[in-house]
């Protein structure tokens, strides 16, 4: 199932849009035509983004660790006079340390952001995709979803819950036009390492970069150029309908050996 084609009142909601995968799904999708809303807390940030996308872009600051603002979005987004069409869950982000040595607040609020509000938003956003017979959902997962991870015990469990919801989503979406995707990648460079307390010195994370080809990904790319030279060389999409799209060799490589690849997992990312 393609994605459905961009139009006038139409929009791909993708949260986390400040930096890393988020903004440069943002930016991949305006490029190919999409009317974006870009959904975080830092408004400047948001702002500086809309402003390099252009008029299709529209930031909706918001704390997705607050219930009653996660609530308000799908209103904020009606009130621009647009359709949700897309929905990506990209905003995240882990604590460090052992669990005896938590913070219990910090660890409440990354299940806020990383379980509860993938959960919030598809249950207020997914609806509507169902009755109009068009729709995508990508939620993004990772690599940690796959196995225990001390140190970060909330992050892998949360990546873990992600990736099985999402497995249900696309049972639960089957036939209706609507696509449910779980994005499970590796390693990147987006500063999310940092914010942790990570450190970069001698580790060799890739950057973050919109490798996607908008002229193979069915309406999204008919009658469209090429989103960007890289998407010629690596494309990948979340409109495949599949859960586990691992983007990389490397990462595919970790996660496929040991009876961990998933239900549905595609092992060579699909092409349109």
């Amino acid at each position: 199932m393609a994605l459905p084609p961009p139009g006038d009142d139409r929009a791909a909601i993708v949260t986390g849009a400040s930096s890393g995968i988020g903004e440069q799904f943002a930016g991949i999708l305006s490029r190919c035509g999409y009317r974006v809303v870009l959904v975080a807390r830092s408004a400047e940030r948001l702002e500086a983004l809309a402003a390099r996308l252009g008029p299709q872009a529209h930031p909706l600051p918001a704390d997705l660790a607050d219930r009653t603002e996660r609530a308000g979005l799908p209103g904020r987004v009606a009130d621009l006079g647009l359709v949700p069409d897309i929905l990506i869950n990209n905003a995240g982000f882990s604590t460090l340390g052992l669990v005896a040595k938590s913070v219990p607040e910090q660890e409440v609020n990354l299940v806020e952001v990383d379980v509860a509000a993938v959960v919030d938003l598809c249950s207020r956003f997914l609806p509507g995709m169902v009755d109009r017979h068009r729709g995508a959902v990508l939620n993004v997962a990772s690599i940690a979803a796959f196995g225990p991870l001390p140190g970060q015990a909330a992050y892998g469990a949360a990546k873990a819950f992600v990736l099985s919801y999402t497995h249900s989503l696309r049972a639960e979406v089957r036939g209706t036009g609507v696509t449910a995707t779980a994005l499970c990648p590796g390693p990147v460079d987006t500063g999310f390492g940092e914010a942790a307390g990570f450190s970069k010195r001698g580790s060799r994370i890739r950057p973050a970069t919109g490798d996607v080809d908008c002229g193979r990904q069915g309406g999204a790319g008919r009658n469209r150029r090429s989103c960007g030279r890289q998407g010629r060389r690596r494309p990948w999409s979340c409109q495949s309908g599949r859960v586990g799209p691992f983007p990389g060799r490397a990462t595919r490589t970790v996660v496929a050996p040991a009876g961990t690849r998933p239900p549905g997992f595609q092992t060579g990312l699909k092409r349109e």
